[in-house]
C-alpha cells in the first residue's frame, strides 16, 4: 500500500496577520534611528543600499494593496508552498520599482507608517478568502499574507546584516511561519522520505528520494537553527559554508541537501 499523502500545512489567519503587522512594526522602529550614512551602506543584495532595501520591504507589503486593486481571479490555481519557486520572476522590474520607491520616499519612516496604516485598513475591509492574482498564481489573501511574513523576515535579516549593531528583532510567529514554509518547500522540491530535516523549534520535514524512514533514529539527518535555515533556503549562505562553520549538522549519506538549495533568491 502506498504511503498516505501528507496534508498540506495550514496557517492560522489571525496569527499570520498579527505576525506581518508586528514584523513591519519592528522594521519601522529600526528605520527611525538610521542616519544618512547608514542608509547609504551596501547590502548583500547586489547594488541595493540600505535605503533601497527598506523601500523594497515596503514594496513587499504593498504587493497586497496592488493585488487587491485588481479583479479577483475566478479560481485558486496555486498553493502557498510553491510560492518560493516563483520569486525570481521579473527581477529586473522589481529592481527598477524598488529604486523608484527609494527616490520617491526620502522619509522612510513616514513611508512605512503609511504602508502600515493602509494595510490595516485593507485587512479590515477584505475577507481572507478573497482571491488575489500573485506572481505564483491565484491565492487567497490569507495565504498571500503568509508569503508577506516570509518577505519581511528574510529582508529583516538582510537589514541586520547590512547595518552593524542594528539587531532588528524577529516576531516569533513570523519567524516560525517563514521557517515552516521554506521547510515545506524543500520537501516539495526534493520529495522523498530518506532524509529528515530539523529546524527546531519550528519545523521537521522528510525529503530526498531513497529508502523511507519509518521508526527509530533516521539514518540521514540535517539539523540547523531557523535563521541559518532561512539563509540557506534563500541563498544568503551556501551549504558548504554553513557546514564548515558548524551552523549545520548533517549525518548520513543522503544528508547533503546542498544541490537543491537555494529554494528562493
Amino acid at each position: 500500500m502506498p504511503p498516505a499523502k501528507k496534508r498540506a500545512r495550514t496557517y492560522d489567519p489571525a496569527k499570520t496577520r498579527a505576525a506581518v503587522l508586528a514584523q513591519l512594526g519592528n522594521v519601522r522602529e529600526a528605520v527611525r534611528g538610521l542616519g544618512p550614512e547608514q542608509l547609504a551602506l551596501a547590502t548583500r543584495l547586489g547594488e541595493w543600499t540600505v535605503r533601497d532595501l527598506i523601500a523594497h520591504i515596503g514594496m513587499a507589503v504593498t504587493a497586497v494593496h496592488r493585488a487587491l486593486g485588481l479583479p479577483a481571479p475566478l479560481r485558486q490555481d496555486a498553493t502557498v508552498v510553491r510560492w518560493p519557486f516563483a520569486t525570481t520572476v521579473n527581477a529586473s522590474a522589481i529592481d527598477a520599482f524598488t529604486r523608484g520607491l527609494a527616490a520617491e520616499h526620502p522619509d522612510l519612516d513616514a513611508y512605512l507608517t503609511d504602508v502600515d496604516a493602509s494595510l490595516r485598513t485593507l485587512l479590515a475591509e477584505h475577507p481572507g478568502s478573497r482571491l488575489l492574482e500573485t506572481n505564483a498564481g491565484a491565492l487567497p489573501l490569507d495565504d498571500y499574507l503568509v508569503t508577506r511574513a516570509v518577505e519581511l523576515v528574510v529582508h529583516t535579516d538582510d537589514l541586520n546584516a547590512a547595518v552593524p549593531g542594528l539587531d532588528v528583532p524577529f516576531d516569533r510567529q513570523a519567524l516560525a511561519t517563514t521557517t515552516r514554509l521554506l521547510a515545506d518547500a524543500l520537501a516539495v522540491k526534493a520529495p522523498g522520505g530518506s532524509t529528515e530535516v530539523r529546524v527546531p523549534p519550528y519545523a521537521v520535514v522528510q525529503c530526498v528520494e531513497g529508502p523511507r524512514h519509518t521508526r527509530g533514529t533516521p539514518p540521514n539527518v540535517v539539523e540547523t537553527d531557523p535563521l541559518t535555515w532561512i539563509r540557506l533556503a534563500t541563498g544568503r549562505v551556501s551549504w558548504p559554508d554553513a557546514v564548515a562553520q558548524a551552523k549545520v549538522s548533517a549525518s548520513g549519506e543522503r544528508a547533503d541537501i546542498g544541490p537543491v538549495l537555494p529554494l528562493m533568491s
